[in-house]
């Protein structure tokens, strides 16, 4: 591959946020995620009726974790063919990221998701949060230099 192939596509960029996700799974399995989050969904279903109760178990969050994963790193040769199909799932798995990204920094600032959820020490996940970041940014701007221009007449 050729350095102008690799500028007229998003190949890389995607590549790395799938990994940055695949450690912040791991983070997220090892530093007690699950804990928190059923903590707080059900703190939302309490206070919230029409909110869904999605509380899981660890087998659950870790089939979940590798259906995502797996999905997206699958999805990566079509990255780097800069499949027009791909670009608005990019757009949407970079700002789901950024935002959750940037949701464990808060919260662990906060000290809490909720409330009565309270964390110890940081929120899970907060250590891998600015790979996170940092790759979603990458992907975001590497979509905006590979856009196609409009055809104009």
């Amino acid at each position: 591959m050729d350095a102008a192939t690799r500028q007229n596509n998003f190949g890389l960029p995607w590549l790395l946020l799938c990994l940055a996700l695949v450690v912040h799974c791991i983070d997220e399995a090892f530093t007690d995620f699950l804990v928190y989050f059923n903590a707080t969904v059900l703190a939302l279903c309490g206070h919230f009726s029409w909110f869904p109760r999605i509380d899981m178990n660890f087998r659950q969050l870790v089939t979940l974790f590798v259906l995502i994963n797996g999905g997206l790193l699958a999805l990566t040769p079509f990255a780097y063919k800069n499949a027009r199909f791909l670009r608005p799932v990019a757009y949407a798995f970079a700002c789901i990221t950024l935002v959750n990204g940037m949701a464990h920094i808060v919260f662990t600032i906060l000290g809490h998701t909720v409330p009565s959820v309270q964390f110890e020490k940081t929120a899970p996940g907060f250590f891998s949060a600015p790979l996170l970041i940092a790759g979603a940014i990458h992907l975001l701007l590497r979509l905006r230099s590979t856009s196609r221009p409009a055809a104009t007449n």
